[in-house]
């Protein structure tokens, strides 16, 4: 749902912009809500440019924070944030975890399984641990720029992977494939699943103020 931002005062807006604003404040001075679809064909008809322009344009109101597009039934309890498709980057890294687990310890010898255990180690190694970390820590979409995510999440995950080794060295397991790569994946999902409460919770807290707004 999108709707009008009350605090979009003096932020600096491209005209192109300024006409879709407009648009969009006259349809919410008249107590009406539309959804990402109807915002996206009134701006397009109204300002006379394509659809994927007017995505474009209502993308980038909401980053300057001139409207808030809202999930008119937001999921409350943390089971159902972590079953919908808000937390499908947790799965997704979830599956690569257990595909390697799978692989490792299957260990089939063949070309593609070669293939595939090098591709998913790489990713499970280099990537994902630091992700799922940085989530965590910054778990706002807006704390940092895609770049920024990338380029802490290669870094902590260097970082933790040795910290998960040094700690296996003083336990009866020691530095084996299966104990490093077992450790890797259950600190994975334990970050990843606080990452998700965490997002769950300030989905919680943006729906509630939008509804306290709301009632004002």
């Amino acid at each position: 749902m999108a709707k009008r931002n009350r605090g979009s005062k003096g932020v600096e807006l491209e005209p192109l912009e300024k006409r879709a604003l407009e648009i969009l404040k006259r349809i919410s001075s008249a107590g009406r809500d539309l959804t990402v679809g109807e915002a996206v064909e009134e701006i397009s008809r109204s300002v006379g440019i394509p659809s994927h322009k007017a995505v474009k344009i209502l993308s980038r109101l909401r980053e300057k924070g001139a409207i808030a597009i809202l999930d008119p039934e937001p999921p409350h309890s943390f089971l159902r944030y972590l079953f919908s498709s808000r937390a499908a980057w947790f799965w997704l890294a979830s599956v690569a975890l257990l595909t390697l687990n799978i692989i490792v310890y299957m260990g089939s010898g063949s070309d593609i399984a070669r293939l595939a255990r090098y591709i998913l180690g790489s990713v499970c190694v280099l990537y994902i641990p630091g992700s799922m970390l940085v989530e965590l820590l910054y778990p706002a979409r807006h704390d940092l720029s895609p770049l920024e995510r990338l380029a802490l999440s290669i870094g902590l995950s260097l970082a933790l992977v040795p910290l998960v080794g040094l700690m296996l060295n003083y336990t009866p397991w020691g530095i084996r494939l299966g104990p490093v790569l077992t450790s890797i994946t259950a600190l994975s999902i334990a970050l990843g699943l606080g990452a998700v409460r965490r997002k769950q919770i300030l989905n919680w807290l943006a729906s509630w103020g939008s509804q306290g707004e709301g009632k004002r």
